[in-house]
């Protein structure tokens, strides 16, 4: 007769090959990926490919742990981060991930970018137990979802409360307007257009024309020709950077002057540098978006700290980046975040001392986020940034105006 031991030996040995195989998901080891003087981390963007402009995020990242190492750590440990690129496919994410998880030994993931890509490992992660953290999308997935996926968080504002806000503003500067959408069709672009509705209320009849893209398409011309034919005055373009420029660019090809909202996704000045190159200031002037982060090119920051130790970082981490470009002071916002989470969850980490903090989680001194702006959870509530401001793009710069607005009156807090 065989021993307990040798037929628990056998059990473990059967479950684990099952798991191999994707048929069930055992938790990993808290140890993994940390030691007295190591956390490891795992991250995937789209360093090619269709959003490869988000490539930014992750060489700010990099650059912003190599500061911190250089100045100690945290808690006295080095932060390694393992970058991967996914080129913004769901497949590819998978793939990478598992690699992370299962060969890399990672103790959480970090912003990995897209809706579609975190959608995709968001179910593995949380049957494995490991965070996957601040993530790079504003679906709100991530804060509807912590129920069943409590190891996940999101940062930015979500693309729901965002696009209500722009319809607070249409409804409130052109009540009477004729609305065209052009958005990504995916979860992403649907959240925008779910929160766009919402937002206008009995006013979403002013939706004339709704046209949607996928990520393989090589242009958006045809799209835009159909939502100028409508008779819109009022265009949204609820998309990526890529086809942010090709609809800009577009519009003012077409010789169309519609009143234009632009996902704050895509609002980065090598976006509107770059559609402005191509369709000269016709394509971006009067482009209406938000922002929650510190412009690196608006003067008024010049003399600010965090702006200060963001170019000190990308001077000597990533020398000859262009350090005007959004994207990379966004990246490091994220880093900070990141790097405080660690700090809080102190000397003894573990993934469940990781999972307390993103339940409880305050931070209102990020360097790089405008003054006044809170990151805060509650363990029923995950919508972490709720305030943004408005701002005008006009003669290759954004303008500010008014104050900070905050969407948590418009979110439905869930009870637990």
């Amino acid at each position: 007769m065989a021993s307990v031991r040798s037929l628990s030996t056998g059990l473990f040995t059967a479950l684990y090959a099952v798991a191999l195989v994707g048929g069930l998901a055992l938790p990993a080891s808290a140890e993994d990926g940390v030691t007295d003087t190591e956390v490891v981390l795992g991250g995937t963007h789209p360093l090619s490919g269709p959003a490869a402009a988000y490539a930014a995020l992750a060489k700010a990242e990099e650059a912003y742990f190599s500061y911190v190492n250089d100045h100690g750590g945290v808690n006295g440990r080095k932060i390694t981060y393992k970058d991967m690129d996914d080129a913004y496919t769901p497949p590819q994410t998978v793939q990478d991930v598992r690699q992370l998880v299962e060969q890399d030994k990672v103790f959480a993931m970090f912003n990995t970018l897209g809706t579609a890509c975190n959608l995709a490992i968001r179910p593995y992660l949380n049957q494995k137990q490991i965070p996957q953290l601040f993530i790079a999308t504003g679906a709100t997935a991530w804060a509807r979802g912590y129920k069943d996926y409590p190891y996940t968080i999101g940062w930015m504002p979500d693309y729901q409360s965002e696009a209500i806000i722009y319809a607070q503003n249409v409804l409130k500067d052109k009540p009477n307007a004729k609305i065209g959408i052009i958005y990504q069709n995916d979860d992403f672009g649907n959240d925008y257009v779910t929160g766009l509705k919402t937002g206008l209320g009995s006013h979403a009849s002013q939706i004339v024309k709704e046209a949607s893209y996928e990520v393989t398409d090589p242009d958006v011309s045809s799209q835009i020709s159909n939502l100028k034919a409508s008779g819109a005055d009022t265009l949204f373009i609820f998309a990526t950077p890529k086809f942010a420029v090709q609809s800009l660019v577009a519009v003012a090809q077409a010789s169309w002057k519609p009143r234009e909202y632009l996902t704050n996704v895509s609002a980065s000045e090598s976006v509107l540098g770059a559609a402005t190159k191509a369709g000269g200031a016709a394509a971006t002037d009067g482009v209406i978006t938000t922002l929650y982060g510190k412009d690196p090119k608006d003067p008024k920051w010049a003399n600010d700290a965090g702006m200060k130790l963001y170019k000190d970082i990308m001077t000597k981490y990533v020398p000859g980046a262009d350090i005007t470009n959004g994207f990379y002071a966004i990246g490091i916002a994220y880093a900070y975040t990141m790097v405080d989470a660690l700090k809080v969850a102190g000397k003894d980490l573990t993934r469940a001392k990781m999972l307390d903090v993103i339940n409880h989680f305050t931070e209102s001194d990020n360097p790089l986020l405008l003054p006044g702006i809170t990151l805060k959870t509650t363990p029923t509530n995950h919508f972490i940034m709720t305030q943004e401001q408005l701002q005008t793009y006009q003669s290759g710069q954004f303008h500010a105006s008014g104050g900070l607005i905050d969407a948590r009156p418009f979110i439905k807090e869930e009870k637990s």
